[in-house]
């Protein structure tokens, strides 16, 4: 663990840390600021005072900024320590948390509240500027939710259910990281754009026959292979065999923790919450992940309920 990287290991480290409000809130100011507070008006460096209702008074310009004012915690009227064990619940559950679990778990009067929490942390889980996918990459796309009906269209046209975009990097027979992305048809515009901004230029690219993926034959940015399943005497699994594994976890991811209970229009959000868990299965400690979602909680703005539901 490096100097800068302070967080506890487990449950027990957790609980010696935060015992209090205060412990909590210096903490946030610390990831907030590691190198001391910049006021967010003027800029100012490190000149600043403590108003009693724990307002940082920068002493330069005279503006007041809140540790939580412009993150996830904007406005809450909660207390911190109630959010800390509510983010170290949510990445100690190692196949993700839904709204009833956390319900029943932290006696909330509502669903609503519960979903809402949880959503505002889900957002709070993927960094816009992330590490692009580099080396092997296998890419596919893939249906999920919905319910297809007897006469629906199969394949890459099926109505009920989301079209994603999944890759994943192939590090020998083990998966890497993963990175989604719902769309709205497999065309090539769509699954170009989705390349470029998810895959590191000089990666293998890895796709079946699709002709969505055709301009990767005229790209110079992009090492391609192209694996056509028919004639083969092979299936798409055997073909690609880490972007369906990645697929077949997801779902059911899915179906375990959520019921399958997941509305297209915040899909999204829980394919982030997926990655942001199956990117750090590695991580030694459960406290590594509770650092990083407070690392990137306090970098995403405000995340109000009504802008939610929209």
């Amino acid at each position: 663990m490096s100097n800068n990287e302070q967080y506890p290991k487990d449950f027990q480290e957790f609980l010696a840390q935060f015992k209090s409000e205060e412990d909590c809130w210096n903490y946030v100011f610390t990831i907030r600021w590691p190198n001391g507070f910049v006021c967010p008006r003027c800029s100012g460096k490190d000149k600043y005072w403590l108003t009693e209702q724990k307002l940082i008074h920068c002493s330069a310009c005279g503006y007041q900024a809140s540790v939580t004012g412009g993150t996830i915690f904007h406005g809450t009227r909660k207390p911190l320590m109630l959010w800390f064990h509510i983010m170290w619940w949510v990445v100690a559950q190692k196949t993700g948390a839904s709204a009833y679990n956390l319900m029943d778990f932290m006696g909330f009067g509502s669903y609503e509240t519960a979903w809402t929490w949880l959503h505002k942390l889900r957002r709070a889980m993927v960094r816009p500027e992330r590490d692009k996918l580099k080396g092997e990459i296998e890419v596919d796309e893939t249906y999920i939710g919905g319910k297809e009906t007897g006469k629906g269209r199969q394949g890459r046209g099926a109505e009920t259910k989301t079209l994603v975009i999944v890759a994943a990097e192939c590090i020998g027979k083990q998966i890497g990281r993963v990175r989604f992305r719902c769309i709205d048809e497999a065309s090539g515009s769509q699954l170009k754009e989705f390349i470029e901004e998810y895959i590191e230029h000089g990666s293998l690219v890895i796709t079946d026959g699709w002709s969505g993926y055709n301009f990767l034959s005229e790209s110079k940015s992009y090492r391609y292979e192209k694996k056509i399943i028919s004639g083969s005497g092979q299936e798409a699994h055997e073909l690609l065999p880490h972007v369906h594994m990645v697929d077949s976890l997801v779902k059911r991811w899915l179906n375990g923790t959520h019921q399958g209970n997941v509305s297209p229009k915040h899909l999204p959000y829980y394919l982030d919450e997926f990655a942001f868990r199956f990117n750090r299965k590695m991580s030694t400690y459960r406290g590594k992940l509770f650092y990083r979602l407070m690392q990137q909680a306090v970098e995403t703005p405000p995340q109000p309920f009504n802008e939610m539901v929209k």
